[in-house]
């Protein structure tokens, strides 16, 4: 499972000119789901992300989470993020898990991570999607 989480002041998704999700402060969380990850995996990257301190306090120090600031997060699926790009100029998705394990476990990640006490939008699963972002910093952080 990969994940890539950009701090934003607002951001949007659409398909087809219709949206499927917005919110404002927050987090855009692009999320790959590989072959062989499990429940456990959405589960322990849905805690990280909450509690991902990249908000800043009143002394400028990234001190603050999306619980603490009370920020959003807009979660989008993409299988690109697992692609293997060692060998040749085209990418290889063979480690990209098939879309029934994924939807599962994105799924699940969206599920704990309102469990949590985060606000979740969400893109549209295996969609052509038109993500639309003001990323704030520019703060952008890979979790692996």
């Amino acid at each position: 499972m990969r994940a890539v989480c950009q701090r934003v002041s607002r951001a949007r998704v659409t398909v087809d000119g219709s949206s499927t999700g917005e919110i404002a402060r927050g987090l855009v969380v692009l999320l790959g789901v590989a072959r062989g990850d499990a429940e456990t995996d959405a589960d322990r990257f849905a805690r990280k992300v909450a509690r991902l301190r990249v908000f800043e306090d009143d002394d400028g120090k990234f001190a603050r989470s999306l619980l603490d600031v009370g920020g959003a997060a807009l979660v989008v699926s993409q299988f690109t993020l697992i692609a293997d790009t060692r060998k040749g100029n085209r990418p290889s998705f063979t480690e990209a898990a098939p879309p029934d394990e994924a939807i599962a476990l994105y799924e699940r990640f969206c599920a704990e991570l309102a469990s949590a006490g985060v606000h979740v939008q969400r893109g549209a699963f295996g969609a052509r999607m038109a993500v639309e972002l003001v990323n704030d910093g520019p703060v952008t952080i890979v979790l692996d």
